[in-house]
């Protein structure tokens, strides 16, 4: 039956929906030097709530930056405002461990 699984999607377009939603400001991302260039220049595009899920290295949100330019035709940035940009990402969303740790690897 189809019912169930799309009352799953609604619920997850909700869920998602509003905490997208959360961070529709600059003021709603974590302080640091480089905020609002970085709510800017990321959502311009899209919503911040997907930039906010990521949490990756700061040689990952390079590769994303490169990968927005070349394929999404986001506006490049100048060197000083990308590492503006690269320094607060990294900061504010840094990698996340994922999953509980392995009791077996202590």
């Amino acid at each position: 039956m189809q019912l169930p699984r799309l009352a799953a999607a609604l619920a997850l377009a909700v869920t998602t929906g509003a905490a997208a939603g959360a961070l529709d400001a600059p003021e709603a991302l974590p302080e640091g030097e480089g905020r609002e260039e970085t709510f800017y220049a990321c959502t311009a595009c899209h919503g911040f709530g997907l930039v906010a899920q990521q949490g990756m290295t700061r040689a990952l949100w390079d590769e994303t930056l490169t990968l927005m330019v070349e394929r999404n035709n986001m506006q490049p940035l100048e060197e000083k405002e990308r590492v503006l940009v690269l320094d607060y990402l990294t900061q504010a969303f840094p990698p996340r461990r994922r999953g509980r740790p392995s009791p077996f690897l202590k």
